[in-house]
């Protein structure tokens, strides 16, 4: 017998399994966009929830590992705490059994054949992706195509390693895995690091199963290592992120391995005491995804209880200091598009964050003018800093993710907070003139009139009003507040007009010296301005309610 004979049509068929999955996921994943960045509001309630959203999320894109990483993701940015983190870990392992449930079909449901329906499926999934032209058409078409592929997969496989079951020294070696627990374990979890993708490894698992080539026992114990090696990649993925990421991926790690304990020894007493004949039997794909799933789901219901207990452990290894909190400029992370969907709930986030950042360096700004201190003026200018550098991080992700496939929607929602955060950061630049009007009335020991001071102040209040509604807005999706932002910029267009003149009836009366007015008269300006920026963002909402 040929090893190339068998080596290659089983890579072929693993190629088209993990590419199917692959397109069938993202077909999914795509078509569930907007459900899925819905769903992320749930984490804000319990770890129950963060279950169920962990179970969604990793049915919907077929892979636990890509959830895990995605929660990496969301912890070294800020989004989810290590609570939320582990209810959302426990959830994608129960999730990832979707996929054997789905290969097994061709035992449990004859009708799903692949010989009849995964050419079938192609065939229809081709003839859609080339006379489709809407997105969501073309997205269903991916579903389908993928679907039809991976099972073309699965049976390749299983007839590539069919001829093996005559071979002795195959054979032998997953009896000795049977009878062998940790040389099990340890075949499972290294086969799952190297492609680092569980549901594949079970694909290849119940492949070999449907050739009559693998023992009862020895599946048990590989499942368990499976789970324990896809661990590898959310591991691998926080080597570059904080502490806290770092700790999500150990948390993911501890909880497999404290499962694999204490169903292997649990399998090890039945099987060599109990039904040792059971044993030694060779297992089918169905009974795969049982135990599969079995496996999952009772780790989670018996570590449920005790997870906080995990992340103590988790945090204790990770050396994660609770004490000090690391919060970077920007808390976008490159991880999140994988999963455009989800990218984009992360930069509307990130968005509505700097948001408040503006508010309060325009908060900052308005007391250095009405009442300039060093002290202030510095904030200030380390607040617009910050906000620049923010707006840099929001703009070139926004570009990334609009690279990417999305649907028209996200295109324009992604184009919206282009726009926006273009105008948070000029309102930054206009609060920077006023610390700077501010630091020249220090330097030249210069004071606003009475009169002068009453007016600015009238009217930072109305552009600070003006930008909070704006904000308001956007972050809540306020009809009511679009309409108010707009009524401020009016009528701050009004008062600027009345101000200015004012000021040039104050300097032709002497009230004031002329130094003084022409900063009186830049800072109204600016104010004009700031009101003039937080309309453009109020008007970029309202085109979502037209």
């Amino acid at each position: 017998m040929e090893i190339l004979e068998i080596l290659i049509p089983f890579a072929g068929g693993l190629g088209m399994f993990i590419y199917g999955m692959q397109t069938m996921a993202q077909g999914l994943e795509n078509a569930a966009g907007n459900r899925m960045r819905s769903l992320l509001e749930v984490l804000t309630k319990n770890k129950f929830l963060g279950v169920l959203l962990g179970a969604a999320i990793t049915a919907v894109i077929q892979s636990s590992s890509a959830t895990t990483v995605m929660v990496v993701g969301f912890v070294n940015a800020g989004i989810m705490n290590l609570q939320q983190a582990m209810g959302v870990i426990m959830g994608a392992n129960i999730g990832t059994t979707v996929t054997g449930w789905l290969v097994s079909s061709t035992e449990w449901a004859k009708f799903l054949s692949p010989t009849m329906l995964a050419p079938l499926a192609i065939m229809i999934g081709v003839i859609i992706m080339m006379t489709g032209k809407r997105y969501a058409t073309k997205e269903t078409a991916k579903i389908i195509f993928g679907f039809g592929l991976l099972f073309v997969g699965i049976s390749t496989m299983s007839s590539a390693v069919a001829p093996l079951k005559e071979n002795e020294a195959f054979c032998s070696v997953f009896v000795t895995l049977g009878h062998n627990p940790l040389l099990g374990i340890a075949a499972g979890a290294i086969v799952t690091a190297i492609i680092q993708s569980s549901s594949a490894s079970v694909g290849i698992l119940q492949s070999l199963a449907a050739a009559g080539l693998v023992p009862f026992n020895a599946a048990i114990y590989i499942i368990m290592g499976q789970n324990i090696g896809t661990c590898i990649t959310a591991i691998l993925s926080g080597l570059g992120a904080n502490k806290n990421a770092k700790t999500a991926g150990l948390m993911h790690l501890l909880f497999n391995i404290i499962g694999t304990i204490i169903f292997s020894t649990g399998a090890i007493a039945y099987l060599s005491i109990v039904n040792p004949i059971w044993a030694a039997g060779n297992i089918t794909q169905t009974q795969i995804g049982l135990i599969h799933t079995l496996f999952n789901i009772g780790t989670t219901l018996l570590l449920f209880p005790v997870s906080d207990w995990i992340i103590k452990l988790a945090m204790k290894i990770g050396k994660v200091d609770t004490e000090k909190a690391e919060e970077p400029i920007s808390l976008l992370d490159e991880r999140m598009l994988e999963t455009p969907g989800i990218a984009l709930q992360s930069l509307n986030g990130e968005l509505i964050r700097m948001g408040n950042m503006v508010k309060d360096v325009l908060h900052n700004a308005r007391e250095a003018l009405l009442h300039p201190n060093l002290d202030t003026i510095r904030q200030v200018k380390e607040l617009e800093r910050r906000i620049d550098e923010m707006t840099a991080a929001i703009s070139d992700y926004a570009i990334r993710l609009s690279a990417l496939q999305i649907s028209q929607q996200e295109h324009w929602e992604t184009v919206r907070i282009l726009q926006i955060a273009s105008d948070m950061e000029r309102i930054s630049d206009q609060c920077e003139n006023l610390a700077e009007y501010a630091e020249q009335m220090l330097e030249k020991r210069m004071n606003f009139s009475e009169s002068a001071q009453q007016e600015l102040m009238q009217m930072s209040d109305l552009c600070s009003a003006c930008y909070t509604y704006a904000l308001r807005s956007y972050a809540e999706n306020d009809r009511e507040s679009v309409v108010m932002a707009i009524e401020k910029e009016t009528l701050a267009d009004k008062l600027e007009i009345d101000f200015r003149s004012q000021n040039i009836a104050r300097l032709t009366q002497h009230q004031c010296n002329a130094q003084t007015g022409i900063v009186f008269q830049d800072a109204l300006v600016s104010l004009e301005r700031i009101s003039d920026h937080a309309r453009n963002i109020a008007e970029e909402k309202a085109k979502i309610f037209i």
